[in-house]
């Protein structure tokens, strides 16, 4: 039998016959008869409710043993570490380097676009997708995901200097103070200190600014995470394809 997820324990994903209309094989009516034949295949298991529902990207469909695909399954979701000294655009009046140009040659003519963007001297985790409804969401202040960062900066900041930090505070030209923050100091490193960043904004540069509001500039700034996707352990200017586990958390988080 199909998994638990799929026999209406969860709400996630979408109904079945929808899926198939989607992909183009049949109407919608259609497909529910073709359910009720017994000819549509879920990871390997043969379906004859109506009710089931199907992740896209993650679960596979089959119809008369043929893949079925959708559009979306033609899309490409990369997750990049992005390095230092390396643009977070398509291309640069100034000819300096951007994130297309550390694209394997495999992805190199493909048109994605990278989800936000990381400053000129930040690293770490960068989101490029040709999806547009998924980066609109990920960028959407409605959705909010959580993005983390691990900072090294000059000096040890005092626990009341990170509290500042966490309630929130007025950053230079601005007359709204940061949303709450998650500030976590992890070690101290020849005098200056690595801290973790949590926060749910999106500002120009703003955890330097942030810590640039407490006194104590930043060396470094990695992203390690954005919503349920993780740097994990790629190298610098290393890039791979989405797993599908991680493009449905992705899409669960935006409510996708």
């Amino acid at each position: 039998m199909p998994s638990a997820e799929n026999t209406g324990e969860q709400t996630a994903g979408e109904r079945l016959q929808k899926f198939l209309a989607r992909a183009g094989v049949a109407s919608r009516r259609h497909a529910e008869e073709l359910i009720a034949e017994g000819l549509v295949t879920l990871n390997g298991e043969v379906v004859r409710e109506q009710g089931v529902r199907v992740r896209p990207g993650s679960d596979e469909v089959r119809l008369r043993g043929k893949i079925v695909q959708t559009s979306d399954d033609a899309r490409l979701y990369l997750k990049m570490n992005k390095p230092v000294q390396t643009m977070t655009t398509t291309d640069d009046p100034e000819g300096r380097r951007t994130v297309l140009d550390l694209l394997p040659a495999e992805w190199a003519s493909r048109r994605v676009y990278p989800v936000g963007r990381l400053d000129w001297d930040s690293e770490g985790l960068l989101l490029l997708t040709d999806d547009g409804a998924l980066t609109l969401r990920l960028t959407h202040p409605r959705y909010a995901l959580p993005k983390e960062y691990i900072a090294l900066v000059k000096g040890e900041p005092s626990p009341a200097a990170l509290l500042r930090m966490e309630r929130g505070l007025l950053l230079e030209g601005e007359t709204r103070a940061t949303a709450p923050a998650h500030v976590r100091p992890l070690r101290v490193e020849g005098g200056d200190t690595w801290i973790s960043v949590e926060i749910h904004e999106g500002r120009n540069r703003q955890v330097r600014r942030m810590f640039d509001a407490i006194g104590h500039a930043t060396l470094r700034l990695r992203r390690v995470r954005l919503g349920p996707l993780k740097l994990g352990g790629l190298e610098p200017g290393e890039t791979r394809e989405l797993r599908a586990n991680e493009l449905v958390a992705l899409r669960v988080a935006v409510g996708l």
